[in-house]
């Protein structure tokens, strides 16, 4: 398992109905919910979000094919909605997309772009097998703690706050192999490495001491 990126993205809400700020790994936006649901429309809503990653990646995707092939059309655009319908006990959620050529094209270029677009990331993500996994994050001091330790570091592992996130094993496996008894080496990074990727842990089942 690897993440597509480094650092996460970060969000975070106060007291204000419903404003939302969003960290990404060069700046920050906002998000809320129109005035109709209670908001204050400052920003996107979640779906206008969704929708807005469909629209860019499909946008980037064409660019990058447009200017691979040599082609002389400097300017498109792109239109995404989306609507619900009740397929018995199952919600099917269709997104439209229109391509716009707001430059000329021929129909041999517009239908290979077409073709180019559905196979933009965001849309293959869109279309595959999504599985949304939560973790929440507990601190139990009178949970069982298994300890493994070096002279250096000490980790601390409370079984039963593990969620099994995998992040641990699949990001550092020098260290974590869930198929040993003794499954923790302390040994095996050094203690930065280690500390790093504790920090990871979404469960609080790792914590991480300094020896020294």
């Amino acid at each position: 398992m690897q993440y597509k990126f480094e650092q996460p993205v970060h969000g975070s809400i106060g007291a204000l109905k419903y404003q939302c700020t969003i960290e990404w790994r060069n700046g920050k936006i906002i998000a809320d919910e129109p005035a109709t649901n209670g908001g204050g429309d400052t920003g996107a809503d979640p779906y206008t979000l969704l929708l807005s990653s469909l629209a860019s990646c499909t946008l980037i995707t064409l660019r990058m094919y447009i200017d691979r092939k040599g082609w002389d059309i400097p300017e498109i655009a792109v239109n995404v909605n989306m609507f619900q319908e009740q397929a018995g006990e199952q919600t099917v959620t269709y997104i439209d997309r229109d391509i716009v050529f707001l430059s000329p094209a021929t129909d041999v270029q517009k239908m290979r772009l077409k073709e180019i677009a559905t196979n933009c990331p965001i849309s293959k993500i869109l279309e595959g097998d999504i599985k949304v996994r939560t973790f929440i994050f507990r601190d139990v001091e009178e949970a069982k703690t298994v300890k493994y330790a070096n002279e250096e570091v000490t980790v601390l592992w409370k079984p039963e706050l593990c969620q099994h996130s995998k992040r641990c094993w699949t990001e550092l496996p020098q260290v974590f192999d869930y198929k040993e008894k003794k499954w923790i080496n302390p040994s095996g990074a050094s203690a930065e490495e280690l500390a790093n990727q504790i920090k990871r842990c979404p469960s609080g089942a790792l914590t991480f001491l300094n020896n020294k």
